[in-house]
C-alpha cells in the first residue's frame, strides 16, 4: 500500500524508507522529522498528541535525534511502524499527520545528530590496495594487518557538517618538492573526496564492555552517505607514523537523512569472502554487506555536472558489525549519535573508484569533465555530489562546494 502524501510513492523516500533527520526554518529551532517524498513530517506534535506510542516526554523536541537514538531498537521500530500507519493511504489519522507535514522547500536540513565521536575505517580492499600502490609503489600494497582487522582512526567530530555546507580549502605543511628538502606551507594543492557509507549508533555499551557482531542491530540506528574530504598532500607528509591528522580533520560531510536499518534489511547481501578467516570476535552469522549503488558527480563552477564514478557498497571487505565489534573489543564505550564511516568505497574497475586520488591515479591521468574541463584534484568553486540508492530506498545526497583558502 502506498502513501497519501503526493509524490511520495516511487520517489526513493516512500514508505519503504522513512529516514529520520532534523529540519528548521531560518534561524528557528531544529526539530526532528521523518522525510516522506518532498516533505518533512515534524514528529514532536505527533508525539505530544500520543500518536507515536509511548515515548518519554520531550524525546523528539530537538535540536538533535540523540535522545531518541538512546531509546534503542524497540522504540525505533515502534515509532517507524506508527509513522508508516499515519502516512498510509488508509490512515485513520491522516488529518493529524497532514497538520505536521511541511514541504522541504520551506525548511533547511540540519545536522541530524550531535556527534560525540567519529571513527573512519579503511574497509575497501580495492581502495586500500590502490592507495598502497600509489603511495608505496615498490612495496606490498596492503600492510600485514589489513586482512586481519578493520583498520581505522579517530576523526574530528567537531568538523562533521551537513550536506550543502561549503568547504574551505585547508592549509598546512606540504611535502618537500624533492627528497631531503624542507616542507612548504600553503593551501592544499591536492584536495580530494572520499565516497563513504557511515552508520550512526544508538544506546551503545558501558565502558569496559564490548559489542559483539551479533548485537549490531541493537546498536546501529541507520546509515548516511559520507564525504570525508581529504588533503592528500598534507596527508602524505604527516601520516607516518600515526596516521591521518590535519589532512582529514578540516571537514567531513554527511547526508541529512539517516536511513534506518529496517529500511535496508531487504538489501543485505553476502559480503566478499575473507581470507584468512577473521578472529572469532569478528565473525558474523548473517550477511551484512549492503547492496547500495553509489555515484560521484563533479561540477566546476558555472559548469554542468559529470558523473565520474559509479560503484556499490556491497563490495566492502569489512562490514558494519565487524567495524563496530572491532571498535569496542578493547572496552571503549559507544554513545548515541556516534558516527562510524566505512572509508572510501572503490570497486575493481577504474570507473568504480571512490576518490580522485584513485580516479586520476595520483594525478597522472586527468579526468575529463563535460564541457572539456579536466581534473586531477579539486579546484576552487568545484561542487561534488555523492548519491546512493538501494532499490526503492534512496540515501539522498551529500553535496559540498570548495571555497578558496583564507
Amino acid at each position: 500500500m502506498g502513501s497519501w502524501v503526493e509524490g511520495a510513492d516511487g520517489s526513493g523516500f516512500g514508505l519503504e524508507n522513512l529516514p529520520f533527520g532534523v529540519v528548521g526554518r531560518g534561524g528557528g529551532p531544529a526539530r526532528p522529522a521523518v522525510r516522506i517524498g518532498e516533505h518533512a513530517l515534524i514528529l514532536e506534535p505527533l508525539a505530544e498528541a500520543g500518536l507515536l506510542g509511548d515515548l518519554p516526554p520531550g524525546v523528539l523536541a530537538g535540536p538533535a535525534l540523540n535522545p531518541f537514538l538512546e531509546l534503542g531498537r524497540p522504540a525505533w521500530s515502534a515509532t517507524r511502524a506508527r509513522v508508516t500507519e499515519l502516512l498510509r493511504e488508509d490512515s485513520l489519522e491522516r488529518e493529524a499527520a497532514a497538520a505536521a507535514l511541511v514541504p522541504l522547500s520551506d525548511v533547511e536540513a540540519r545536522l541530524p545528530v550531535a556527534i560525540g565521536d567519529y571513527v573512519d575505517f579503511y574497509s575497501s580492499i580495492e581502495h586500500a590496495s590502490n592507495v598502497g600502490r600509489i603511495f608505496r609503489p615498490d612495496a606490498e600494497p596492503l600492510l600485514p594487518n589489513w586482512r586481519h582487522l578493520p583498520v581505522g582512526y579517530h576523526g574530528r567530530a567537531s568538523s562533521v557538517i551537513v550536506s550543502g555546507t561549503d568547504v574551505r580549502r585547508p592549509k598546512g605543511q606540504l611535502p618537500p618538492p624533492e627528497p631531503g628538502g624542507a616542507p612548504r606551507f600553503g593551501p592544499s594543492e591536492r584536495l580530494d573526496i572520499e565516497l563513504e557509507l557511515g552508520f550512526v549508533t544508538g544506546p551503545g555499551n558501558a565502558l569496559g564492555s564490548s559489542i559483539p557482531t551479533g548485537a549490531a542491530r541493537e546498536h546501529i540506528f541507520g546509515f548516511v552517505l559520507v564525504n570525508d574530504w581529504s588533503a592528500r598532500d598534507i596527508q602524505r607528509w604527516e601520516y607516518v607514523p600515526l596516521g591521518p591528522f590535519l589532512g582529514k580533520s578540516f571537514a567531513t560531510s554527511i547526508s541529512p537523512w539517516i536511513v534506518p536499518v529496517e529500511a535496508l534489511e531487504p538489501h543485505r547481501v553476502a559480503p566478499p569472502a575473507q581470507d584468512p578467516e577473521p578472529l572469532p570476535y569478528l565473525r558474523t552469522d548473517e550477511d551484512w554487506a549492503l547492496d547500495i549503488a553509489l555515484e560521484i558527480a563533479l561540477a566546476p563552477e558555472g559548469g554542468e555536472e559529470t558523473v565520474v564514478s559509479r560503484t556499490n557498497a556491497r563490495g566492502l571487505y569489512w562490514t558494519a558489525p565487524q567495524q563496530l565489534a572491532h571498535a569496542t573489543v578493547n572496552g571503549t564505550n559507544v554513545r548515541p549519535g556516534d558516527l562510524y564511516a566505512s572509508g572510501t568505497i572503490s570497486g575493481a574497475e577504474p570507473d568504480t573508484r571512490g576518490s580522485l586520488l584513485e580516479l586520476s591515479w595520483g594525478g597522472r591521468d586527468p579526468l575529463e569533465l563535460s564541457g572539456g574541463a579536466g581534473r586531477t584534484f579539486l579546484e576552487d568553486g568545484d561542487t561534488v555530489v555523492l548519491r546512493g540508492t538501494a532499490g526503492a530506498v534512496s540515501l539522498g545526497e551529500v553535496r559540498g562546494r570548495i571555497l578558496p583558502s583564507l
